[in-house]
């Protein structure tokens, strides 16, 4: 009975990993789509040059 527990308990582990891996992924993908957009939408209307929409 205890190996099986196990079995079940390590397959639940290992499929939360996999879905928090594909959600993680998913929300790169976002966040890399964002910069970009950013990047090419940004404002070029200050007199100081390069304008950045981020702050670093």
């Amino acid at each position: 009975m205890v190996p099986l527990l196990l079995v079940l308990l390590l397959a639940l582990v290992l499929f939360g990993a996999g879905f928090a891996l594909k959600i993680l992924w998913w929300i790169a993908v976002a966040v890399l789509v964002l910069w970009l957009l950013g990047f090419v939408m940004r404002s070029t209307t200050s007199g100081g040059g390069r304008s950045r929409w981020y702050r670093w």
